[in-house]
């Protein structure tokens, strides 16, 4: 009992072995709880369950950051709810491609849910190795923030002056290597990721992969270059690996479950990006500006990251009020 005791409270990456076990028990529940109950079976979700289901994620999300806010501190609490705000927004274009590679691939939405489920073990896992990488760099070479910094700053800055890029998924070299190294069935077969199937010539049967694989490996590695931009924005926060990890993964758990509903009104948030562009600028600065006018306190991190993030949500949807969907999102 006492050696038990002993791990719980021993030290891993900051925090107290036992809130990393509370944390993924929570996120291990809510999955088994969204597999196993919401949607043991294969159904298409409609607008109304992504926003409930959306709003359970983001409920839990809000709660565990009190909880955070009440044990760990306001510092940590507040640095935690700019994360998750920074996270989920810039998932946002995320979903745009998302929506898209389900477009290429015609994966029917009844199978989506499927895909972004398993994605989301997935990001859990690549996420936990970035972030402890990124952990260990800013440990040992400090200097890194810096890099961090201008990387943020240089973002934002392109985001403010180029004009968005449509994501070419048929040229996508992933996706071409993929098809050159894998057998691929030309035709979706249910829900399945692999099938077996007679192979041409011997006619053994061997294993092939469906667009249905394809678009979760392209999700996936989607995903990966989206963490290069939310990664760095909130190491420039707090340095805490448990904090970083916990609002990543809280964000993104919602986002996925609001795809549904957010896919058909993307169009709406077209303006958004401006002010994350902001947000990237400001939070790449702070770092500069540590040694001119000191640490700059996490409520005004928050608050800066709030007004700038709900301007560019009520200016977009003034914008674009009356707009319909482009068909390419469908």
């Amino acid at each position: 009992m006492e050696a038990l005791s002993l791990f719980l409270l021993n030290d891993f990456l900051g925090q107290a072995t036992w809130l990393w076990l509370l944390f993924l028990t929570i996120v291990v529940g809510l999955l088994a709880f969204d597999l196993g109950v919401l949607h043991k079976d294969q159904h298409e979700i409609e607008v109304g369950e992504s926003l409930w289901l959306s709003a359970g994620y983001i409920s839990v999300a809000l709660i565990f950051g009190a909880w955070i806010w009440s044990h760990l501190g306001a510092t940590a609490g507040m640095a935690y709810y700019t994360g998750f705000l920074i996270e989920k927004s810039l998932s946002m274009d995320n979903v745009f491609v998302i929506a898209l590679i389900f477009s290429y691939f015609a994966i029917p939405r009844k199978y989506q849910h499927r895909v972004l489920f398993w994605g989301i073990l997935g990001v859990i896992v690549l996420r936990a190795l970035m972030i402890g990488l990124g952990a260990a760099l800013v440990s040992e070479f400090s200097w890194v923030l810096y890099l961090f910094g201008a990387f943020l700053i240089a973002t934002g800055i392109k985001m403010l002056v180029v004009a968005d890029n449509m994501p070419d998924i048929e040229n996508n070299p992933i996706l071409k290597f993929l098809r050159r190294h894998l057998r691929v069935t030309e035709q979706l077969h249910g829900q399945d990721f692999i099938v077996h199937k007679p192979d041409p010539v011997s006619g053994a049967p061997v294993r092939y992969a469906t667009p249905l694989l394809l678009a979760l490996i392209l999700i996936e590695l989607a995903d990966l270059v989206f963490a290069v931009d939310s990664i760095p924005a909130i190491f420039a926060i707090t340095q805490d690996p448990f904090i970083v990890y916990t609002s990543n993964i809280f964000a993104i758990l919602g986002l996925r479950a609001l795809y549904f509903a957010l896919a058909a009104m993307i169009h709406r948030f077209h303006y958004l990006k401006y002010a994350l562009a902001l947000v990237l600028v400001f939070i790449g600065s702070k770092i500069f500006l540590v040694n001119i006018i000191g640490k700059t306190p996490a409520w005004i991190s928050l608050s800066v990251t709030i007004g700038l993030l709900a301007a560019g949500v009520g200016y977009s949807l003034y914008r674009t009020r009356g707009q319909g969907a482009p068909a390419a999102v469908h």
